[in-house]
């Protein structure tokens, strides 16, 4: 063969070679494009079909079929788009016929531009349908399940108006500002508060406008906006609220509070001039006896405190004062007529008084306490002991009648009789206590030897302490009843000490004595259990109620002693009600406050007893929520008195308007009754209603009062 034939033939080889090679490559090129396009449509997030000129499907992922619930095996390349509708139709998908969705389709198939439309499916859910026509002919179309986002949206809306109408609706004012102190939402109620227009608060007014524009408008008389400016931004930035009284030229009070909230902060405007009148009354009522307007304990021992705190302070006398024959007074005349003596016997002791810094408290009953500041001896005593005796004993006439009283003192001196106000005043009853032995109208003064009632204390103590193990107690109930309906609704646990040796003991003797020991909190947790047990057996609907000591609180397995007692006596935790006072309240600790917070987790009710008596007891309202307040016998006794009635009926309304209970203790007559259930109050106590009595008596009233309600 010629050397030029095989060249020309070799050459041929290659390029025929190089041919297949380039196909080869080709096809592998559209082999991997094709497995990245199918990898790309089936990672989408959304359903994808494509569509070719004669509206057959060409490829689809596999989001379109779910989303659609279709079957793979029926939708397959070459079906008809028309099939594909009718497949959705059997399959109960679609929410019209296939005839209808064509119909509504065909425009957009049609048509040689982008578009949009929704669908909403048998099922409820909402399908964003993207259409794209392709150049060759048919169309490619983007199917997103948007009932999520749509229902999100509707939830915003519905936000959005209920915001608005809790704005339109609540009670308060409210301006809300951004991140960058400037306002963005204002409520009519905050302009109908201040009686101002939106015009004078535009949104967008900044913190210091808003108060600079009160001063302007004479709102505000008096406002340091370059500190409030200061304060405000000192809270925010530690992320606290901040709450401050404002006091308007007009008189009224507002509340504003002011609370972080996402970068800016809401400030709420409350009117609460009554509420502060109220807070001013009941302080009052809290520092003073109200019957003789005299401070009361608590004030007199404020008062006492306060002085011995002083550095230098000048010697003192503390008197404790008792009127003799006082009870035949009440005896013969009447209370009323003892109340009036009462009040009598008050301004004669004020008139006794040398200095405006000397201090004339009422205890209770017919007791009542004198500090005589600066005395230079304990001359300066006796002179002012032998006044009182002698103004006190001199008639009293009233209405014709003349009644006759005297009074015995005990009396203690700083610093010789000692230092602690507990020691002064325990001094001054044991001299108290020595006079009214020796005699009536006498003044003593302490002496060392007046031990003798410390060891019949202690003696009593000794008692109290064997008194349990040796079973000395019982509980009796007293009935509680719903003024409204007229039914018993729960009963209150009341301990009484039955000793072999003593007789019966009355709890006033013995209840301070095993606070003061401790023995409270054995005796409580018995009490407890008792209750508990005994009130497993009345009524589902009938509460029972028992007394808490603060010392049981304190003690760290109060919430503990509760579960088991409830455990135990199969009782539910919401028909127990746990009675504390302010003293409770007034110890903030963790260990009280977690306490309290463990209780009413488990359901227990809290009432807080004796309101009124004590101090600042709408500020622990604030603090910690109750269930129930019971208002003091002393004021139910007192309801014939304007100004007492006042002070009950704005208990009440305290009560009502924070949705707490109302518990009017000491009911013992008709028009007590009458008047307390036109104030609307919820519950009653006393004798009217029941007198104390035993677990068996308590549950034959129940019984006869469920059959009364079977037979009705």
């Amino acid at each position: 063969m010629p050397v030029a034939h095989v060249k020309a033939g070799s050459a041929a080889g290659r390029r025929k070679a190089t041919r297949i090679g380039t196909a080869r490559r080709i096809a592998e090129e559209l082999r991997a494009q094709n497995e990245r396009f199918s990898a790309a449509v089936e990672n989408m997030s959304h359903g994808l079909c494509m569509f070719d000129a004669e509206e057959r499907m060409i490829i689809c992922n596999r989001n379109y079929i779910d989303l659609f619930r279709l079957d793979a095996k029926v939708v397959k390349p070459g079906i008809r788009f028309f099939d594909i509708l009718q497949h959705s139709v059997d399959i109960g998908i679609a929410s019209q016929n296939a005839e209808e969705l064509y119909a509504l389709r065909k425009p957009y198939i049609d048509g040689a531009k982008p578009s949009t439309y929704e669908e909403t499916l048998a099922d409820g859910r909402i399908i964003v349908i993207s259409h794209r026509p392709l150049a060759s002919g048919g169309w490619v179309s983007i199917y997103e399940d948007v009932t999520e986002q749509r229902r999100a949206e509707e939830e915003l809306k519905e936000q959005h108006r209920r915001f608005d109408a809790a704005l339109a609706n609540m009670s308060q004012g409210l301006l809300m500002y951004d991140a960058d102190g400037k306002m963005i939402v204002r409520n009519q109620r905050f302009l109908e508060l201040y009686n101002v227009t939106a015009a004078d608060f535009p949104f967008g007014t900044t913190h210091r406008d808003a108060l600079e524009r009160l001063l302007e408008l004479g709102i505000y008389t008096k406002l340091d906006v370059a500190s409030e400016v200061a304060k405000t931004a000192a809270c925010l930035q530690a992320g606290k609220m901040h709450s401050t009284y404002r006091y308007l030229s007009d008189g009224r009070t507002f509340l504003v509070v002011r609370q972080p909230m996402g970068g800016g902060w809401v400030v709420t405007f409350d009117d609460v001039t009554e509420r502060r009148r109220a807070e001013e009354r009941m302080t009052h009522l809290a520092h003073h006896d109200t019957l003789t307007n005299l401070p009361n304990r608590s004030m007199f021992r404020e008062r006492l405190d306060q002085a011995l705190s002083e550095t230098k302070i000048a010697p003192l006398a503390i008197f404790s004062l008792d009127l003799d024959r006082f009870k035949a007074v009440n005896d013969t005349f009447g209370h009323p007529a003892g109340d009036w003596l009462l009040k009598c016997v008050a301004e004669r002791l004020q008139r006794c008084l040398r200095s405006d810094k000397d201090v004339v408290a009422r205890f209770g009953g017919d007791e009542f306490a004198i500090i005589q500041f600066n005395i230079k001896a304990a001359a300066d005593a006796e002179k002012l002991a032998k006044r009182i005796i002698e103004v006190i004993g001199k008639p009293y006439r009233d209405k014709g009648r003349e009644m006759h009283v005297g009074v015995s003192l005990g009396i203690a001196l700083y610093p010789c009789d000692g230092r602690e106000a507990d020691t002064l005043l325990t001094n001054a009853d044991m001299a108290l206590y020595r006079g009214k032995s020796e005699g009536r109208n006498v003044y003593r003064f302490f002496e060392p030897g007046m031990d003798a009632m410390v060891r019949e204390r202690r003696a009593l103590e000794a008692d109290l302490e064997a008194a349990l193990p040796k079973r000395e107690f019982e509980l009796d109930f007293q009935p509680i009843l719903d003024i409204p309906s007229g039914d018993i609704v729960g009963a209150e646990a009341l301990m009484r000490w039955r000793s072999p040796s003593r007789g019966l003991v009355p709890p006033d003797d013995f209840i301070a004595a095993a606070e003061e020991t401790g023995l409270i909190v054995q005796l409580g947790d018995w009490a407890l259990r008792r209750a508990c047990g005994v009130a497993a057996g009345w009524p589902r609907d009938v509460r029972m109620a028992v007394n808490v000591s603060a010392a049981q609180i304190k003690s760290g397995s109060f919430a503990r002693s509760v579960i088991s007692a409830l455990a135990f006596s199969g009782m539910p935790a919401n028909r127990l009600e746990l009675e504390i006072t302010e003293t409770v309240m007034m110890d903030e600790s963790d260990t009280v406050l977690r306490t309290l917070g463990q209780l009413r987790g488990l359901g227990v009710r809290i009432a807080l007893d004796d309101f009124g008596t004590g101090y600042s007891s709408l500020g622990y309202l604030r603090r910690f929520p109750v269930d129930k307040i019971k208002i003091d016998r002393s004021f139910i006794r007192d309801l014939d008195k304007r100004d007492t009635a006042a002070i009950v009926r704005t208990v009440i309304g305290l009560g009502i308007e924070l949705g707490i209970t109302v518990t009017a203790e000491g009911v013992e007559t008709e028009a007590q009754l009458d008047m307390l259930r036109k104030a609307g109050c919820g519950e009653a106590q006393g004798f009217l209603i029941g007198v104390p009595a035993k677990a068996s008596e308590m549950s034959r009233l129940l019984r006869s009062q469920a059959s009364l309600r079977r037979s009705g």
